[in-house]
C-alpha cells in the first residue's frame, strides 16, 4: 500500500466527508478545527481544500471561507436517467463480443472495489467503479455512442464530483450487480445486460433521492 503524505490524508478524509454527507452541502469547513483534530498544520489542509475545490466539491464564499459545494440535484437526476440508458445500450452492444481479457480485468475490478469498501475508502472505489463502466462502454464498438457517454459523464463531474454521490450501503449492492453483469455479458446475453447496466445506474440515482429526501426530513425536525 502507498503511504499518504499529509495531505493526501487530509484530501482523502475531507472527500469522504462529502461523499458521505458528514459534511452536508453549504457547511462551512474551519480549517484551523480541522487541522487541529487531524493533528498537522493549517497547510496541508488548505492544500486538500484547493484540490476538492478544482473538483467542484468545495467552494469559497467572501467572508465565510471554504464551504461544501450545493448539490443540482434536479440536474443529477435528470443526467443519470439519460445515462442509465446510454450505458445500459453500449452494455448490450458490447456482449456481443465482449473479450475474455476485459473479463478477467472486470472481476479484478469488482474484487479491488470489495477490498477499498472494506478499507472504508469509497474514494478508491469510485475510481475502480468509473474504470469498471468505462472498460464496458468501450467495447460498444460505437464511437458516436461511446463520446455521447463521456460527454455525459464529464456533465455529471461538474454537477458533483466523481463518486460523490456513490454512499456505503448503495456500493455493496453495486459490487454484486456487478457481478451479474459479468455473468450476462460473459454469456453473450445483450438483451439482459442492457436491462440491467439501465436498472443498475438508475438504482443509484434512486438511492440518492432516498437519501436526499431523509435529510430533508431529518433536518425539518430540528427547525
Amino acid at each position: 500500500m502507498i503511504r499518504e503524505n499529509k495531505q493526501q490524508k487530509v484530501y482523502r478524509i475531507l472527500k469522504g466527508r462529502i461523499i458521505e454527507r458528514e459534511y452536508v452541502p453549504g457547511q462551512r469547513i474551519v480549517i484551523d478545527q480541522i487541522a487541529k483534530e487531524l493533528a498537522t498544520s493549517s497547510i496541508p489542509v488548505r492544500e486538500a481544500i484547493r484540490q476538492l475545490e478544482a473538483e467542484r466539491l468545495v467552494v469559497y464564499k467572501r467572508n465565510i471561507g471554504p464551504v461544501v459545494a450545493e448539490v443540482n440535484e434536479s440536474d443529477y437526476l435528470d443526467t443519470v436517467h439519460v445515462l442509465a440508458r446510454l450505458e445500459g445500450y453500449a452494455a448490450g452492444l458490447a456482449a456481443k463480443s465482449f473479450p475474455k481479457e476485459k473479463l478477467k480485468l472486470l472481476r479484478e475490478l469488482n474484487i479491488s472495489m470489495e477490498e477499498a469498501l472494506e478499507d472504508f475508502d469509497i474514494i478508491q472505489f469510485s475510481k475502480l467503479n468509473a474504470t469498471f463502466h468505462r472498460i464496458i462502454c468501450e467495447q460498444c464498438d460505437n464511437n458516436y455512442l461511446l463520446e455521447t457517454i463521456q460527454n455525459t459523464w464529464n456533465r455529471i463531474d461538474s454537477i458533483r464530483g466523481t463518486g460523490s454521490t456513490l454512499y456505503s450501503k448503495r456500493v455493496k449492492e453495486s459490487i454484486q450487480e456487478h457481478k451479474e453483469i459479468i455473468a450476462l455479458l460473459e454469456s453473450g446475453d445483450s438483451e439482459q445486460v442492457e436491462i440491467l447496466a439501465r436498472d443498475h445506474k438508475i438504482k443509484t440515482a434512486e438511492n440518492f433521492e432516498k437519501r436526499r429526501k431523509n435529510l430533508i426530513e431529518t433536518n425539518s425536525l430540528f427547525m
